[in-house]
């Protein structure tokens, strides 16, 4: 319901995931979502996978770094109301670093390990492909859930197309390690590739002609060092999978009364709807507030009428005023009827999930103070 407060899922869920595309304050409800977590007296973390390292401005940190960093109580909980025993932590998730630690978490032995870390095709493009940043973003999420001894999990995610990739990760991994090409590559011996069919051999002679048989032998030998270690993979992926779908990781959709933000938010919500995963909450950040209920036609008549109608100077400049303020704020009843019949779409897709309204603040949010701000509107309803 709308003007509700989001202060039940922040207590009652394990997983937050927050979803939206770019621009909407996406990473500002991560952080708030994590800090009102750490007031209410839980172990909170929030992990931005945004390149774009907005959440460490947001907490009013100069960086984050690869691994959870614990923020100093005095900072988010200046005025000393919160409940003992919470926690925040954060981090940014290092794609390059998290695969590292899977190849070796996974790997037979250390020397396997390091035979897939050396190889040049890993160190060149591995980090890059795509997909990579999304598995390893839920790879992240897994190892903050079973090792880190969490009690509310925040991830804020790329823009929302993005962050659907992030949803289909794991089954994107599993998939990669059933296609028969890789099985293909991951033949023991060279010579090998001779019965393994005709069309495998073309391929990789057409993709070495364009870059090179150098570029073949690593990406082959690359392939060939994880043998042994893609049941690992594929049972993680798994587990991923099944703490995506778990009851206490719930997803919020975060949006604007931007046209384009709305799409956006009402193409994430059906995709979530052909998963059966409902949105747990809709956050609409950046709305003009309504100031009354009088229509914008009726305040534009109440200035009109106040328009050159007094003889008297003094009272024809002061009529004046009057009229361009009524004129003022029917524009902003104007606007403020036009986002809701924009949001109208997206609030009736998610059905019964909590909507609440961040209005326009008068400052930026770039700190713990202004954050505080925000999660007044978010929890106290």
């Amino acid at each position: 319901m709308e003007g509700a407060s989001l202060g039940p899922l922040v207590e009652g869920s394990r997983v937050l995931v927050c979803c939206g595309t770019g621009g909407v304050g996406k990473t500002t409800t991560a952080a708030a979502l994590a800090i009102e977590g750490a007031r209410r007296g839980r172990d909170a973390v929030v992990v931005t996978i945004d390149p774009a390292k907005r959440l460490a401005s947001a907490l009013g940190l100069q960086e984050l770094a690869a691994t959870a960093h614990e923020i100093d109580r005095s900072l988010w909980d200046v005025d000393r109301t919160a409940a003992p025993g919470g926690r925040l932590s954060a981090l940014m998730l290092d794609t390059r670093t998290t695969f590292d630690e899977l190849v070796r978490r996974f790997a037979l032995t250390s020397e396997q390990a390091e035979q897939i870390l050396a190889n040049r095709f890993y160190r060149n493009v591995a980090g890059a492909l795509s997909g990579t940043q999304e598995y390893m973003a839920a790879e992240k999420l897994h190892e903050l859930h079973e090792e880190g001894g969490y009690e509310l999990i925040v991830v804020d995610t790329p823009p929302s197309r993005h962050a659907l990739d992030f949803l289909d990760a794991p089954h994107r991994m599993t998939r990669l390690l059933d296609n028969r090409i890789f099985r293909l590559l991951m033949v023991p011996t060279r010579t090998s590739l001779r019965v393994v069919g005709g069309a495998l051999q073309a391929f990789l002679h057409t993709v070495g002609r364009v870059v090179g048989s150098e570029v073949i032998d690593d990406v082959i030998e690359f392939f060939r060092a994880f043998e042994g270690m893609e049941e690992g993979f594929r049972t993680r992926a798994q587990r991923v999978m099944e703490l995506l779908a778990d009851p206490g990781t719930r997803f919020v959709l975060i949006t604007s009364p931007r046209r384009d933000a709305v799409d956006e938010a009402q193409f994430f919500a059906d995709r979530l709807a052909e998963t059966e995963t409902p949105v747990a909450a809709l956050v609409v950040n950046r709305v003009h507030p309504r100031f009354g209920d009088e229509r914008p036609e009726g305040l534009e008549a109440r200035a009109a009428t106040l328009t050159g109608k007094d003889d008297d100077p003094e009272a024809k400049a002061a009529a004046g005023r009057l009229a361009a303020l009524y004129s003022n704020l029917a524009e902003f009843q104007e606007i403020a009827d036009r986002e809701e019949r924009t949001l109208s779409g997206v609030q009736d897709r998610i059905g019964s999930a909590t909507v609440v309204h961040v209005p326009f603040l008068a400052c930026d949010v770039h700190d713990f103070a202004s954050l505080r701000l925000v999660g007044h509107h978010l929890f106290d309803g």
